[in-house]
């Protein structure tokens, strides 16, 4: 908000400072208004950072039994704004999306991209890699986002993590991918196996429950820096419909947050909570959501980063 009596400042993430981060800044919002435009009807992730800062109005600061001081303060967390880009020039979005994130990291700051379709996770994840050696990612998603691509057509919302594996980006051996649900190919699981990912699907998870499955990573990872993606259609379509790729049996809230708070402990250094499509949501459910979840991360942070009072 503004400085400034009589006057608002720019929208953003509730109410942060808007600038990149200053000296003692620890995390940094950053929207990511990109979708590459090839779903046959559900485009519109492109306008996700925007709704996600409104609805993050709702929000609140607090959590008594969670973290009873201001955590936004204690990270010294700004918002960035959005990255300049062109949506449908992909290549060059890319570029751009990967420049702005390491400015932040070069600041100093985690990350905190808001997108977007899901592809915007692999020029973030190539900007974190940059800064953090032996980068290991988290994937939460109801899909692989790992698929075969087609030279004509290597860059889309299905193949970062394919991507990413390929150019070492990430140490996909010790990485791990969450799914669901059922997908436009067969196949899909051995090829993302076949990358070195691990998969970890959702009758896995709930039959393991989330401590465990945690704890699982957390062994194989060890102190390694983190990139947490988050893909907010793990979630059922009756708590976030606005998402690109909606699918039924997913995640309920509660779930979700308990998810989220059990990966405390891991080094995270760079996340991005992707895929909230405001032209199909609901009375801004999924927006809201996703900034909630968000919300959750920078406590996470924070926590983390020895910031909150014992």
């Amino acid at each position: 908000m503004s400085d400034v009596a009589g006057f608002v400042g720019p929208e953003t993430f509730m109410g942060l400072p808007a600038g990149l981060p200053r000296p003692g800044s620890r995390a940094a919002v950053l929207g990511v208004p990109f979708d590459c435009g090839t779903h046959p009807f559900r485009v519109g992730a492109r306008q996700g950072p925007l709704e996600v800062r409104r609805e993050s109005r709702l929000i609140r600061r607090y959590h008594p039994s969670l973290a009873d001081v201001d955590v936004l303060s204690l990270l010294g967390a700004v918002d960035a704004g959005d990255v300049a880009l062109v949506p449908g020039r992909i290549e060059d979005a890319f570029v751009k999306i990967e420049a702005a994130a390491g400015q932040i990291l070069e600041l100093g700051a985690v990350p905190v991209g808001i997108g977007g379709d899901g592809s915007v996770s692999l020029p973030l994840m190539r900007a974190a890699a940059r800064y953090h050696k032996d980068l290991v990612a988290l994937h939460i998603d109801s899909h692989t986002d790992a698929y075969p691509y087609t030279p004509d057509d290597r860059y889309n919302a299905a193949t970062q993590f394919t991507n990413a594996a390929q150019e070492g980006v990430v140490n996909a051996g010790r990485s791990f991918i969450g799914v669901r649900g059922f997908t436009y190919c067969p196949g899909v699981l051995e090829h993302t196996r076949s990358l070195g990912f691990r998969v970890v699907t959702i009758e896995e998870l709930m039959r393991r429950g989330f401590a465990q499955t945690v704890a699982e990573f957390s062994q194989v990872v060890g102190a390694r820096p983190v990139y947490l993606c988050w893909d907010m259609d793990v979630f059922d379509p009756s708590v976030a419909p606005g998402v690109c790729t909606p699918a039924w049996g997913g995640l309920s809230a509660r779930e979700g947050i308990e998810l989220l708070r059990s990966l405390s402990g891991l080094n995270i250094v760079a996340m991005d909570f992707n895929t909230v499509s405001p032209p199909q949501d609901v009375q801004g459910m999924a927006a809201q959501l996703c900034a909630h979840m968000i919300m959750e991360a920078l406590v996470l942070l924070a926590a983390g980063m020895g910031l909150l009072p014992d």
